[in-house]
């Protein structure tokens, strides 16, 4: 059994499915609000929990000339803004260990992006917030060298951790998808996710950026789900994703996610019931 993490308004738990959802990035303050409302809503509709997610600094951009975000101190005060109005919780990524105290005063849940995975001093910094901990497993490891990054949260005291599975290098500026990580990594006694939108992105495959097929977020998604080893869905979703200023060629469009919510969540119910 997963330990349950409890956050503001529920608690992430093995018998129901759960969302993170939200932009790449924060591109303006009235947009993320309106699409932060809209989220809360579509949700809220179909009675499922979820998080609402967007990166004040994207770090990683493959281009010096792309856009990263509005930094960390207006970041913040945009996403507790959102927090506050919606009650909503909030996640969001940190980059060194010095932000995670300043992130922590609004976050529900610190993101430990994943080429960062390995940063013994970030991951401890964030586990001595006391918040909750998701790490994404980066490209190049693993699922069991995530054992070590577990370990490394856990000897701070902190057993609110998330894993999230977001695909594994596959050649150059290729993505691919080992379900089984899934699986091995639930072992670990944390809530398991799948990033159904990174998870087909092709890393630098546009030359000055990352390209992806969003055709394949439905797919995988489902696919995922019905191995029973997860127990949440990251998704980065857009209204207009082909005018987003990150991972234009993989994020969500708003209007789709009413049928995977719907799709995932009959999936999930099946496969807890037929285990339990």
């Amino acid at each position: 059994m997963i330990n349950k993490i409890q956050l503001n308004n529920f608690s992430i738990r093995e018998s129901e499915l759960f969302f993170i959802a939200g932009p790449c990035i924060i591109e303006s303050k009235e947009g993320c609000l309106r699409l932060a409302e809209k989220l809360k809503n579509i949700f809220q509709k179909n009675n499922v929990p979820f998080v609402f997610k967007a990166s004040y600094d994207k770090a990683n951009r493959t281009s010096i000339h792309s856009y990263r975000g509005p930094g960390i101190a207006k970041g913040l005060e945009i996403l507790n803004e959102i927090k506050e109005r919606l009650k909503i919780p909030i996640l969001s990524d940190v980059h060194s260990a010095e932000e995670a105290s300043m992130a922590a005063d609004v976050l529900d849940i610190i993101q430990i992006p994943a080429f960062l995975c390995r940063q013994t001093d970030l991951i401890l910094a964030a586990a001595n917030t006391g918040k909750p901990v998701n790490v994404k497993k980066g490209q190049f490891l693993a699922p069991w060298d995530m054992k070590s990054v577990v370990e490394k949260i856990r000897s701070a005291g902190n057993e609110k951790i998330i894993l999230t599975e977001r695909g594994a290098c596959f050649g150059y500026n290729n993505l691919v998808s080992d379900m089984r990580s899934l699986i091995i990594m639930k072992k670990f006694n944390c809530p398991v996710v799948f990033d159904a939108t990174h998870s087909v992105q092709l890393p630098g495959g546009q030359g000055n950026m990352s390209g992806g097929d969003r055709t394949m977020v439905k797919p995988l998604a489902r696919a995922a789900v019905a191995t029973g080893g997860c127990n949440g869905l990251f998704l980065e979703v857009h209204e207009n994703p082909e005018q987003a200023l990150s991972d234009a060629a993989t994020m969500l469009p708003l209007n789709e996610l009413q049928s995977l919510i719907e799709q995932t969540v009959a999936i999930y119910n099946a496969v807890t019931e037929y285990k339990g």
